[in-house]
This record gives structure tokens, C-alpha cells and sequence, in this order.
């Protein structure tokens, strides 16, 4: 099923995404993965409603859909959710849109780079090289403009510093990834990823509150 309207993107349904491209899975058994890869900072999940919330909206999106319905003695019925072909576009999409482009939230590239395996190690360098691209235009300008107003006082340019000293270090940190991918330092592939995610088997659950 395609999306019936243009899917916004968003770091908690990215990392949704990304989670149902390896399995399918129930909402209890989303946080508690988070919370196993060490996401709680990347995205708030201490809320279950909120991931509730996210994968309703997915849903009405066509981009995730219900499966089946888990039922145990020990806990409430649980419906589990798959990911949709038009779900694992727009992931690819999200992730490639997040990591590339300089003009949207932080927080939108942390999420990112926090599922970067999304990608094949060419296509996450790819992006980070137009992120890479972007920044450097982004530094040029913000040099230019400190240029240009050497009579002001400093107190009228701490923004202009502070924006050349954060892109200076991303920009910085950006190319030691990108070579780090180059010389395949940084790399991984699906058996790889297979056997990472059979590290995290299924949690003991408990009832849900």
C-alpha cells in the first residue's frame, strides 16, 4: 500500500522503521529494544503511549501495517506490526534525507547516524559527503560574514562565532566518518547485521500497565 499523504519525516518513526525492516514486532517488545541499544537518548520513550501514538500515525500512513495478534496468559493481547514496501522506502528515504541535508533539527541527524546501518556502507558515505558538502557552504558563509563586519563590536557576532565553532567540529567529524567508511574501517553488511540482532533476543516481558 502507498501513503495516502506525503509522509513528514521523523526521528522516533525512523528508528520505528528501522526496527520493524529487521523483524516484526509488537509495541512493548519497541521500547524495550530502544532501550537495549541504548536509543532513550537519541528518542523519549519512557511514555509507551508516545510509540503507540508513532505507529498509529505509520499505520494511517500505509507505511507500517498489523499482522496478527499475540496472546499469552501472562499479558494482555499484543498486536504485532510489519513493515509495508512503501515503509521500507521511505525509511531509505528519511535516513538519506536526515543524514545529507544541514537545514533541519539536530536531532534529526543524531536519530540518523543512531541507525545508519539502514543504509549500505556506500550509500551512508554518499550522504554524509553531501552533508559534508553542505556544511563546508554553510562555514564559507559564516566566515564571509564575520568578514564582513570587522568594526562591530564582538558582543554583535558571538552568534556567528558560535555557529563557525559548531560547524568547524561537525564538519571535522563528518570526514573522519566518511574516510573511516573509504578505507572500511567502518563497514558492515547483512550477516553482520543478522548477528547483531540475534544478540538481542526477545526480553521477558511483563504485564503491560
Amino acid at each position: 500500500m502507498s501513503p495516502r499523504t506525503p509522509a513528514k519525516r521523523s526521528s522516533l518513526g525512523l528508528i520505528v522503521l528501522g526496527m520493524l525492516t529487521e523483524e516484526s514486532m509488537h509495541v512493548y517488545r519497541m521500547q524495550k529494544l530502544i532501550e537495549q541499544y541504548g536509543k532513550t537518548r537519541v528518542v523519549n520513550v519512557r511514555s509507551r503511549f508516545s510509540l503507540y501514538q508513532m505507529v498509529e500515525r505509520l499505520e494511517r500512513l500505509g507505511l507500517v501495517e498489523a499482522c496478527q495478534t499475540e496472546s499469552t496468559e501472562s499479558h494482555p493481547d499484543r498486536i504485532i506490526y510489519a513493515i509495508t514496501d512503501a515503509g521500507r522506502e521511505t525509511a531509505v528515504q528519511w535516513l538519506r534525507e536526515m543524514l545529507s541535508t544541514t537545514g533541519g533539527q539536530s536531532s534529526e541527524f543524531i536519530a540518523a547516524v543512531s541507525v545508519l546501518v539502514g543504509l549500505t556502507p556506500d550509500d551512508a558515505r554518499t550522504q554524509l559527503e553531501l552533508r559534508a558538502a553542505n556544511l563546508a557552504a554553510g562555514l564559507a558563509d559564516t566566515e564571509a560574514q564575520l568578514a564582513a563586519g570587522p568594526d562591530l563590536p564582538r558582543l554583535f557576532l558571538l552568534e556567528e562565532e558560535y555557529r563557525k565553532t559548531v560547524l568547524t567540529a561537525e564538519l571535522g567529524w563528518v570526514r573522519s566518518v566518511i574516510e573511516d567508511l573509504r578505507m572500511g574501517r567502518l563497514t558492515w553488511d547483512e550477516q553482520w547485521r543478522r548477528g547483531i540482532s540475534a544478540q538481542f533476543t526477545p526480553c521477558e516481558e511483563e504485564n503491560d500497565k
